[in-house]
């Protein structure tokens, strides 16, 4: 009987009658730069069974979405429109968009200025309260708080680093830790990590002691990940090609433990990194070099510590960004100068990505994220 029923459930799967865990379709965002009329803010269906990727809508959410985030609870994409000026005034913006789970169709919420402009990266922060946003060509940060429904109401902290200078500061990055106790920010263009507390009464960022960490001159900082117990943090730098190993510490800030280059020993070119993420299990860490056009993957020791296991291509030229699917059995890559979003298959043994086995057109991806 049990044989029986087996077989009978074997046949609705292949029947499709019955679909399981493995191959069910997932949702991935992306966002790229875009002008005019064009439809910046891409939806695609994935397929975790063999890497497929299909396009679904496209969206206009404004000028160069270049990044975002996804509130959970509300179901709202906050995208950051990368521009000097939003709609006739200084600044960048922020798009709200309220994405349909039934109908896959976006509905724009709300739109918000945000002082000084060049906004590069967007986080929303761990009780859904605000979001955090850097602004590259600036120099500045600034933080929204959200309404209760979800929606940005008002800018409650900015701040500009060199007034006289602004092309001295760089800010790339900003982002709670995982205990959301602290802001972390980095500055590529000063060579430095800043930490903050946030008072969420006020919604305003506050300096901390030991809370600048300077880098290496010339490093770059751009990216950065904690590990799963929030006792590390990986700083990738764009413009020395190298990622350093920080612990964590509550008095003293980040104590610099590893340096270690993304590029192959051979290479001779320039090349400039770009993203950093860790694999599902944290047995892998990727990072992605743009001019080498490769994903750098290391294997992360029980102590934290990187040893280089290679790298694979990105599958086209400039890999801005990258994602790794929720299953984890795969990395896609998109690539803003070849317009092109690359699909690898992970070696499960390795870590190294392998492919690529699907490619897509898309005009200069910048963004990726799985819809959770």
């Amino acid at each position: 009987m049990k044989r029986y029923s087996f077989v009978f459930y074997s046949l609705l799967i292949f029947m499709g009658i019955v679909t399981t865990g493995c191959r069910e379709k997932m949702t991935l965002f992306a966002g790229g730069f875009a002008a005019g009329n064009e439809k910046g803010l891409s939806l695609y269906e994935f397929n975790p069974g063999n890497g497929n990727l299909k396009l679904i809508s496209e969206t206009d959410v404004g000028p160069n979405p270049a990044f975002f985030c996804y509130s959970e609870e509300h179901d709202l994409i906050y995208t950051l429109n990368e521009v000097m000026e939003f709609q006739g005034n200084p600044g960048s913006g922020i798009t709200t968009l309220h994405y349909d789970r039934v109908s896959k169709k976006f509905e724009k919420r709300g739109e918000i200025l945000v002082p000084y402009g060049g906004g590069c990266h967007i986080s929303l922060s761990a009780d859904g309260g605000f979001l955090f946003v850097a602004s590259y060509a600036s120099g500045s940060v600034a933080v929204v708080r959200l309404d209760g429904s979800g929606i940005p109401e008002i800018v409650s902290d900015t701040i500009l680093y060199v007034e006289k200078a602004r092309d001295v500061s760089h800010a790339h990055m900003i982002a709670q830790d995982p205990e959301g106790e602290k802001v972390y920010l980095t500055d590529l263009g000063l060579d430095r990590v800043v930490i903050y507390n946030f008072d969420k009464s006020a919604g305003k960022l506050i300096p901390t002691d030991n809370g600048n960490i300077s880098l290496p001159e010339g490093s770059g900082p751009r990216h950065f990940i904690f590990n799963a117990a929030g006792s590390k943090i990986y700083v990738i730098n764009e413009l020395n090609s190298t990622i350093i190993v920080f612990d964590i510490d509550k008095e003293k800030g980040m104590i610099p433990v590893q340096t270690i280059s993304t590029l192959r020993n051979d290479f001779k070119g320039t090349s400039y990194c770009a993203e950093i993420l860790p694999g599902k299990d944290w047995n892998f860490l990727y990072g992605s070099n743009r001019g080498e056009n490769s994903i750098a993957v290391f294997k992360i020791a029980d102590n934290g510590t990187l040893s280089l296991a290679g790298h694979s291509s990105c599958g086209g030229d400039w890999p801005r960004n990258f994602v790794i699917d929720p299953s984890g059995k795969f990395l896609i890559a998109g690539n803003e100068r070849s317009d092109n979003i690359s699909v690898f298959k992970i070696n499960q043994k390795t870590g190294i990505p392998e492919g690529p086995v699907t490619n897509m057109i898309m005009k200069a991806p910048a963004y990726l994220e799985f819809l959770k």
